[in-house]
Formats: C-alpha cells, sequence, structure tokens
C-alpha cells in the first residue's frame, strides 16, 4: 500500500507560477468553450483572461490551504469558468440587480437595447411614412425620458400611435411629426406655406382626430 505524498506549502513563487502556468492551457480551453456563444471576439478574450486571472487568486488561496490543484486541474478549471459566467471577477462581481450588468441580463433573461436618434433634417426632406426610421427616431425621442407613464401604457401607444398616422395623408403625417420634435410655429408655417393660424388650426384637428381614433370621443 502507497502512502499519499503530503503537499508543501512551503513552494517558492517561481515553483508556484510554474505549478500554476502548467494548467493555464485547460482553463483557457475550457472558458473558450464556456464563452463560445459570445459573438464579439474582444468579450470572448475579456472572459478566458478573466478565468485566468481568477484562477491564479483561487489556485494560491487553496495552496495555502495545502491544496495541490494540479490533482483536479480539470474541475478546477471547469469551477473557474462557470464562476466567471456568472458573474465573479478578480476584484469582485458584477450586480445581479442593475439593468446594464450583462450578470443581470442573463440571469433574469432580458436584454438592453439601444435606440438610435435621427439627425437634424429639414422639415421639407422629412418622410411622411409612419413606418420609415425617421419617423421611428422622432417617436423614440418623446419617448425617450418618460418615466411617468407606465410601461404598458407606453407600449399601447407605440402601437396606436403608429397606426393612427397611417389614416393621415402624407402631408399631415410629415407635419405630426414635425410638431413632435417641437418645431416653432413660424418655422412650421414657413416651411408648409400656410399662415401661423393655419397651423393652430391643422394642430386642434390632429388632436381631436388622434382622440376619436383612440375612442375618448364619439
Amino acid at each position: 500500500m502507497v502512502a499519499a505524498t503530503s503537499y508543501s506549502t512551503s513552494r517558492s513563487p517561481d515553483e508556484l507560477r510554474l505549478a500554476f502556468l502548467a494548467i493555464v492551457p485547460m482553463i483557457e480551453t475550457r472558458a473558450r468553450s464556456t464563452f463560445g456563444y459570445l459573438k464579439c471576439a474582444n468579450q470572448k478574450a475579456d472572459k478566458v483572461a478573466e478565468s485566468v486571472a481568477l484562477a491564479w487568486k483561487w489556485f494560491l488561496r487553496l495552496h495555502e490551504r495545502g491544496k495541490d490543484v494540479a490533482t483536479f486541474p480539470m474541475v478546477f478549471a471547469a469551477l473557474v469558468a462557470r464562476a466567471v459566467a456568472d458573474g465573479r471577477r478578480i476584484a469582485g462581481g458584477e450586480p445581479t440587480n442593475d439593468v446594464m450588468s450583462k450578470t443581470a441580463q442573463r440571469k433574469h433573461g432580458f436584454s438592453v437595447t439601444v435606440f438610435s436618434h435621427s439627425d437634424a433634417v429639414p422639415i421639407q426632406k422629412r418622410l411622411g411614412n409612419p413606418n420609415s426610421q425617421r419617423a421611428i427616431d422622432t417617436l423614440e425621442e418623446r419617448l425617450a425620458d418618460n418615466t411617468q407613464t407606465p410601461v404598458p401604457d407606453q407600449a399601447v401607444f407605440r402601437i396606436d400611435f403608429a397606426e393612427w398616422l397611417k389614416t393621415l395623408s402624407t402631408r399631415e403625417r410629415t407635419m405630426t411629426q414635425a410638431m413632435m420634435r417641437e418645431e416653432r410655429t413660424t418655422d412650421l408655417s414657413s416651411a408648409f406655406g400656410v399662415s401661423p393660424g393655419r397651423i393652430s388650426q391643422i394642430r386642434s384637428a390632429l388632436r381631436r382626430s388622434w382622440t376619436v381614433f383612440c375612442g375618448d370621443e364619439a
């Protein structure tokens, strides 16, 4: 019967580095496999590097406790990769209650999307198509800072407003989008070739049209 060899905790720093470097390829291989779903090469590289860094920290901690990682390198590499995937970092972990945290997004099953904003374009050149990117951008700009309206109501508005725009003429849609961007009455008057008073009348007519569309008025 062979007696188990005791692990020495009196290794020199150079010996520890060499012992760790011997298992680094296994750690990197497991990390690349774990984070293979990442499409961005830079993000994947960051995860692999984070795994190696965390592994070194754990390696030293286990050494102080008299544990030889060389006896279970594959298990060690798997545990490290899983820890990084769960948000563990060399200097702490990602918050799971922050919507911008990738860990929180993965844990709770949601994603964050950035809405684009259209460039400043003269009113005369804006498209009247309610499904155009500029029309969508205009709507998003009006809703971007809305923190008062409940999210379900915002979702309903996004759907209904697009459908309502389809009931308008091309000219009316263009004017509506310009008004949404808070263009001044004088600028609207000049752009569309009508008097400021007519702009006010059109604005009131559009408001009534929207009210009727929503069923708030007989």
